[in-house]
């Protein structure tokens, strides 16, 4: 796997080892990244539930109007 460095904030990071009780900033790091990819995925999950609801709702033949 890829590696990448870089700089963030020490108390940026700090607070994230506190918050997750990691003591690694590494870890604390990846913990955070993995944690929005899947927030991420799930919300893309939601959305796309919700989407394929209302075209289906739409696609349904409607009752003449008048």
């Amino acid at each position: 796997m890829a590696r990448i460095n870089i700089s963030l904030d020490a108390e940026l990071v700090v607070e994230v080892m506190v918050l997750a009780g990691i003591g690694s900033p590494q870890d604390a790091v990846e913990v955070v990244v993995r944690d929005y990819i899947a927030r991420g995925h799930r919300t893309e999950t939601r959305t796309e539930l919700k989407d394929r609801g209302l075209r289906d709702i739409d696609a349904e033949p409607q009752e003449p109007q008048g």
